[in-house]
This record gives C-alpha cells, sequence and structure tokens, in this order.
C-alpha cells in the first residue's frame, strides 16, 4: 500500500503568510508532519507520496527525504487533478488524505486494518454538518452519494480513503473525467452511482479528527492535544 498526501492547495481561508500545514500543533509537530509520522509508523516513509503546488520549498525543506510529485495547474485544480497527478506514479492499494486534516494515529491504524477487504472510506456515523461532504448507504451498506448536498446522510466523511489496487484504474478514469474544479469525492461518487467501485464505510468511532480550515479549527487541534499531554 501507498500513501498519497494531498497538499497543493493555497489554503486561502486560513489566511496569513505561513502554510496552515506548516503550523505547529504542539511543541513538536506540524499538521502536515503528524500525518507524515503517523503514516511513516504504519507503512514506512519509502511509501509517503506527496502532491504540491502552492508554497512547495517550506514541505520540501521540512521533510527532503520523502517523495514528491508537483501539480503544475494547482492554482486552477481542485483535489481531484491532484490526486490523479500521484496516482499515474503509483500501483498498488492507494490511501490518501488531505494534508489539512489532522487525525490520531489509530484512525489511520483503524482505516488500513479494517476487515474490509474492498475499496473503504473514514466516515463518522455521529455527524452531518451542513457544509461537509455526507454520504448515503445502498442496501449493501456500501457509500451510494457522496457530496456536500446528501439529503437524509447517514453520517459524514472524513476525508481518508484507500483504494484497492483493482478500483485504481476505474478512479483514475472518473478522475481524468470530473471538472478541473471538483473534489476527489466527485470522483468517488460517479464510480458508486455507476456500481463500478463498492466503498465501505469505515467509522471513525470516538477518535479525534479534525479539518483545519480556520484558525479556530487550529486552535481546537492545539486544545485537543494539550488536554491529552
Amino acid at each position: 500500500m501507498r500513501a498519497v498526501i494531498l497538499a497543493a492547495g493555497m489554503g486561502t481561508r486560513f489566511g496569513g503568510n505561513t502554510s496552515k500545514l506548516l503550523v505547529k500543533i504542539d511543541n513538536r509537530r506540524t499538521l502536515i508532519g503528524n500525518q507524515i509520522e503517523i503514516l511513516t509508523k504504519m507503512l514506512g516513509r519509502d511509501k509517503i507520496l506527496l502532491v504540491l503546488g502552492h508554497k512547495p520549498t517550506g514541505i520540501m525543506e521540512a521533510h527532503p527525504d520523502l517523495m514528491y510529485v508537483y501539480n503544475p495547474r494547482y492554482a486552477h485544480t481542485n483535489t481531484a487533478k491532484s490526486l490523479l497527478c500521484a496516482l499515474g506514479k503509483l500501483s498498488g492499494d492507494v490511501l490518501w488524505t488531505n494534508a489539512d486534516v489532522y487525525f490520531d494515529e489509530v484512525i489511520a491504524k483503524r482505516l488500513i486494518e479494517s476487515s474490509q477487504k474492498t475499496s473503504r472510506a473514514l466516515v463518522n456515523r455521529a455527524v452531518t454538518a451542513d457544509e461537509e461532504v455526507k454520504y448515503t448507504l445502498d442496501e449493501d451498506g456500501m457509500i451510494h452519494e457522496l457530496s456536500k448536498s446528501v439529503i437524509d446522510a447517514a453520517g459524514e466523511s472524513l476525508g481518508m480513503q484507500i483504494v484497492v489496487d483493482r478500483d485504481v484504474p476505474t478512479l483514475r478514469e472518473a478522475l481524468e473525467a470530473v471538472e478541473d474544479s471538483d473534489y476527489f469525492e466527485k470522483a468517488l461518487e460517479v464510480c458508486t452511482l455507476g456500481g463500478r467501485i463498492k466503498l465501505a464505510p469505515v467509522d471513525v468511532g470516538d477518535a479525534f479528527c479534525h479539518e483545519v480550515d480556520y484558525p479556530e479549527d487550529l486552535e481546537r487541534v492545539r486544545k485537543y492535544l494539550a488536554e491529552q499531554s
């Protein structure tokens, strides 16, 4: 299995001159450094690939031994096309996550070691916030719809997925077909609605996972970590 961290975005909602990915979440780690540390422990450092775009130098200087691919159209594309850049460099099962998400180690472990033998996505069944990506289930308990506009959602998608090797060509085809402005969830939904990929939900349970879009999100992560220490 290979891991892809999507880190090409501009992070305009966070503000400031420093990339939010390089902001400290505690006295030791940055936001992206936490992901790299966990995925290194779970899969090995040589299995991690970062997709860069906006201000790539800082991340590369902080982690010079990792593999990188550059999305030259990062300013005009979204995560679907960034993921497409990565898939052309990889083989086998692929895990990917947005770089601006804090997650505990147990979350990656739960997704990677899930008993599911199919492609799967990390979800939170307890939350269905309006502004987040949500999902519905089909009659077999697999993810059917996957978007922010889902009605009667079964829960919220947390932006970390594993697609098994046999499904990667189908996903790549869908990523090529969606619009430049689309998130990768759009391509996944094309596949699930068409029945071409079976995507199983893996519930995060009571583990902590939080996307950092705004400074207040960062403070919530820092508060959580301070309470754990």
